[in-house]
This record gives C-alpha cells, sequence and structure tokens, in this order.
C-alpha cells in the first residue's frame, strides 16, 4: 500500500495538512515535478517516518513532556527511561551496548564528532597525526577531514576503483603507525556499494589506528556487529531508516574505551560528550525505527532487490545503453544509478513529471556541482551529468515501480525526440 494511504488517517488526526506547508520559496525550476501524488523513489536522500514509529512518539509531545534530565521528579525520571530504553534498541541493532550510544543531531553531526573529536584526542595522546579516508565519502567527511588538514593533521585520500569498491591493498599500504583514524563509510550514499567492514577494521587495528564508519546508509538494510566488525566509531541517522529526521547517534567503544573531545560545551549531557537537552519523541521514534528494522530487515531487502532487478530489466529493454554506476552485486538492494549518455541529469528530472528521483547526495543539491562519487570513479563529466539516483524503500510498490520505469523511458524517448 502506497505510504500516503498508510498515514491519511494519521495525518488527518493531527490535523497536518499540505496547506501549512509553504513552497513559495521554492525555485521556479524544481516546480515543474509537482504531481499530487508522485511516485517516491528518493529513499536514500530521506525515508518517511514509519506510522509505527509515529504512534510511538506522539505521547512524548503531549502526555509525557518531561525533560530527561530533570532528576528530581517523575516527568523526568520517565522521559530519561524512555531514552534510556531507545538507546538500548539502538544498540542491538548494531551489536553494541546501550552506554555506547551517544544521541545527536543526525549523521552530519556524529560524523564531525566522531572524525575531530578522535583524532584530535589521539593525537594529544599518542602523537598520531594522520588520517585515512577515501575520495567516495560523503561531504561532511571529507570537509571534516579536510578542517584537520588544516590543523596539521596529515591526510591521505584514497581513491577507488572504476566499480566503486576500495582497494584493500592499497588501503593497507596507506595505514602506518603514525596513522589516529580510518574513516570508511559502510553504504555509499549515490552508488549503493557496500564496503568490506571487517577487513577494514582489521587493517585499521593491525597498526594501532581507530575506526569509524559512516553507517547512515547501511543501518537497517545490512547487518552490522561493531565487535566482529572491529568498529570503534559508528555514525547513524534516524531518517534513513524510516525514523523521524533531526535525530542521530554515534556509537563510541567502552573497551577498550575510545577517547572522544567533544565539540560544544554544556551542560555535561551525554556524559559531557554531546551537551544538550535530547528530546524524548525523537529518542523514542529512533529506537522504534531500530526495533522495527531489526524484525524485517531480511524480508525488506529481499523484496526490494526483486524491485531493483525488475526495474532494471525494463530500462534494459528499452534502453539498452543504459550504464550502471558502481558494482551491482556489492551494493544494497534499494539503490541504482544509472547513466542515460547524451541526456542531462537535471534536464531528465525536469521531464519527469511525477517521479521523484535525484541527480546524487541531497545533502549537495542545489550547490551547482556534479556528483564527486561518479568523479572519483573516473567518470568523464559527460557521464558525470548524465546520472540519476533511484532509490526504493519499503513502502515502495510493485505497481509504483513498473510506473516509473515506464514513466523513465518515455521520458527519455520525449528528450531525445526533442533534439
Amino acid at each position: 500500500m502506497p505510504f500516503s494511504k498508510l498515514t491519511a488517517p494519521l495525518l488527518k488526526n493531527n490535523a497536518l495538512t499540505t496547506k501549512s506547508l509553504s513552497i513559495k520559496n521554492f525555485p521556479a525550476e524544481t516546480m515543474r515535478n509537482r504531481q499530487s501524488n508522485p511516485i517516491y523513489l528518493d529513499y536514500q536522500a530521506t525515508t518517511p517516518t514509519d506510522p509505527r514509529a509515529v504512534d510511538a512518539m506522539l505521547p512524548w509531545f503531549t502526555e509525557k513532556f518531561g525533560n530527561p534530565h530533570s532528576a528530581d521528579h517523575r516527568h523526568g525520571w520517565e522521559a530519561a527511561e524512555a531514552v534510556d530504553h531507545a538507546r538500548e534498541r539502538i544498540a542491538r541493532l548494531i551489536g553494541a551496548k546501550g552506554k555506547e550510544i551517544t544521541f545527536t543531531s543526525g549523521a552530519t553531526e556524529s560524523n564531525n564528532l566522531a572524525i575531530k573529536g578522535a583524532a584530535r584526542a589521539t593525537r594529544k595522546r599518542m602523537e598520531r597525526s594522520h588520517v585515512v579516508t577515501v575520495a567516495t565519502e560523503h561531504k561532511c567527511v571529507l570537509e571534516s577531514v579536510a578542517r584537520l588538514a588544516e590543523e596539521g593533521f596529515d591526510l591521505t585520500i584514497l581513491p577507488v576503483e572504476p566499480d566503486g569498491s576500495l582497494d584493500l591493498a592499497r588501503l593497507e599500504a596507506a595505514v602506518t603507525q603514525q596513522t589516529a583514524l580510518v574513516s570508511v563509510m559502510a553504504v555509499n550514499n549515490e552508488i549503493g556499494v557496500i564496503h568490506p567492514l571487517a577487513d577494514i577494521g582489521r587493517i585499521a587495528h593491525e597498526k594501532g589506528a581507530l575506526f569509524h564508519s559512516d553507517c547512515a546508509q547501511a543501518v537497517g538494510k545490512v547487518p552490522l556487529d561493531v565487535q566482529a566488525m572491529q568498529i570503534d566509531l559508528m555514525s547513524i541517522s534516524a531518517h534513513k531508516i524510516y525514523g523521524p529526521k533531526g535525530i542521530g547517534a554515534l556509537y563510541v567503544r567502552r573497551r577498550p574505551k575510545v577517547a572522544v573531545e567533544p565539540m560544544m560545551d554544556g551542560g555535561g549531557q551525554e556524559k559531557g560528550l554531546r551537551s544538550g537537552t535530547l528530546a524524548p519523541p525523537l529518542c523514542v521514534g529512533f529506537g522504534e525505527a531500530c526495533r522495527i528494522a531489526s524484525l524485517e530487515m531480511a524480508d525488506e531487502g529481499a523484496r526490494l532487490l526483486r524491485y531493483r532487478e525488475s526495474f532494471l530489466e525494463k530500462i534494459r529493454a528499452g534502453r539498452p545503453d543504459v550504464i550502471v554506476n558502481g558494482d551491482l552485486d556489492k551494493r544494497i538492494a534499494g539503490n541504482l544509478n544509472l547513466t542515460f549518455e547524451g541526456v542531462e541529469g537535471t534536464e531528465l528530472l525536469a521531464a519527469l513529471d511525477g517521479l521523484s528521483v535525484s541527480t546524487g547526495s541531497a545533502c549537495s543539491s542545489g550547490g551547482g556541482n556534479y556528483s564527486h562519487v561518479l568523479e572519483a570513479l573516473g567518470q568523464s563529466p559527460s557521464v558525470v551529468s548524465a546520472s540519476i539516483r533511484i532509490g526504493f524503500g519499503r513502502f515502495t510498490t510493485e505497481e509504483e515501480v513498473t510506473a516509473a520505469a515506464t514513466m523513465l523511458l518515455e521520458a527519455l524517448g520525449r528528450i531525445r525526440g526533442g533534439k
């Protein structure tokens, strides 16, 4: 069932309507794609909050509104208990302990805190001042390591293979006894390629370096175990796994303890690592999203893989020259990144009235820059500009997959016919 039908009663009961959402500030060119019920295939950008998570959150906005840091009365106690229960649910999904979970505002903050905080702390304690990462990382990771370079850290940014995979021998050669931190994402946000975290963790630890992984696109989609994968720090985002926006988490290993310098001063919440009052509704929704993922991940992945294969088969039948960017086997089930040479990605999006897809990372959209991920794969500018990302998700239906493939092929036909 489409997500809009699932949530209609919920939205009605809470008086949330499209009239309350202003679109007057959107650029005119983005408003062409405005059918009343477009098909949503951009699940790597964000996911709708699962109605079960919303239902779990609602009492914490009104009936149970206490501050979880108020230790003198029952309102605070029950809020604190709910927050800690959510921690446990998040931790179980990645094989961690609840005390190892620090709440943040999202994966961008988690990545900044992990990379800058751990690298700075390690340099002070061990005089290590080298950081290793990969060219296809999320922009917030690349910007964080660039900031460290300005502070005097040595920086190695590794290239990737044409299929988006990482050469482990090259990684092993890059990590030295001076390396403080290795940061490699689990799943790429544009091309969906999965990196071998257990091998990367082993390589980092053999040289005494910490291993951080941005797992925003992996949690709830592929099995993760921080112990088996030797991960010291892991960044997570709720809105990528059908939880609410505005909340994320950072896993920080306790044994052996990983030192991280906080980035914000304040009331000392989250054991002094991340000051600021927590929002129990968001924490509860995040925890519920993780609970659901733990139960449904395997079946959901199998279903999305069928959708992806069906969609790609239809596109290849109509456009045999389509290029799939990134390894098709070592990638999450719900992702495709496709290139149609000779067609500008932005032109194609404008022609796809009624279909919500993207040209790349939502976090970089509107900046006027082409995908640094596809450029890192060695693609020419003409290929990079002719690519779109398609993401299938929990509320995608088989009918939508068929309709979306037809819409895409028809749009390509119109563009080609007009040239």
